[in-house]
């Protein structure tokens, strides 16, 4: 099995958000988005973060939400699975973006998530880890951090409009968690079990 059978893949949920009266993309983990139109981009959080990306131009944007994979070995190496992974994670949004029209040097963002809600990931606090990753990335890819709402101990969620750039976060600090946690828990181990020597191809 490589990393490219875990590779991200479009929102297939699509709908009408009647709160915003607007079209909506629910993106899950290991999935994003990318439009051109009046949208609202949704996700949940737990240690997973999400990258909100657009062009502050045309308003071209998307939305990725993605973890690094959980493993002593590809922990110890710089150029280990997990950097890997989350590097093709964010390499495939910023493709998409291009590929619609965003220019790479108007390019913007905003991170959310990275919370220490998974207790069973014990090896380290993977959202800090997902936290790092996310805000070296762009920083080597002189992609700004315009906004954030990052680390804490609750699972959050975010409402991004692509557009505008307006980004609405609810911290869900009352609600039955285990929902999250388990699909996130669910989504680590399937990546910590893809092959080390799998191929990936990055764009540039």
């Amino acid at each position: 099995m490589s990393i490219s059978d875990y590779e991200e893949v479009l929102a297939p949920t699509i709908y009408y958000d009647k709160n915003f009266s607007i079209e909506a993309a629910k993106i899950l983990p290991g999935e994003y988005y990318v439009t051109g139109r009046e949208m609202v981009l949704v996700t949940v959080l737990g240690s997973c973060v999400a990258a909100c990306v657009r062009d502050a131009v045309t308003g071209i944007g998307g939305m990725n939400h993605f973890m690094l994979p959980e493993s002593q070995e590809d922990m110890a190496t710089v150029n280990g699975l997990s950097t890997r992974y989350g590097t093709y994670a964010m390499e495939v949004l910023i493709n998409q973006l291009l590929k619609q029209g965003a220019k790479k040097n108007r390019l913007e963002a905003k991170v959310f998530g990275g919370g220490n809600v998974l207790r069973g990931f014990t090896v380290s606090n993977v959202g800090l880890r997902n936290v790092e990753f996310v805000k070296t990335f762009l920083s080597i890819e002189q992609i700004p951090i315009v906004a954030e709402d990052l680390l804490d101990i609750f699972p959050r969620k975010v409402y991004f409009f692509p557009k505008n750039g307006r980004v609405l976060v609810k911290k869900l600090k009352s609600v039955h968690n285990n929902t999250i946690v388990e699909r996130e828990k669910v989504y680590g181990s399937r990546l910590s079990h893809m092959d080390k020597g799998g191929d990936i191809e990055l764009f540039n």
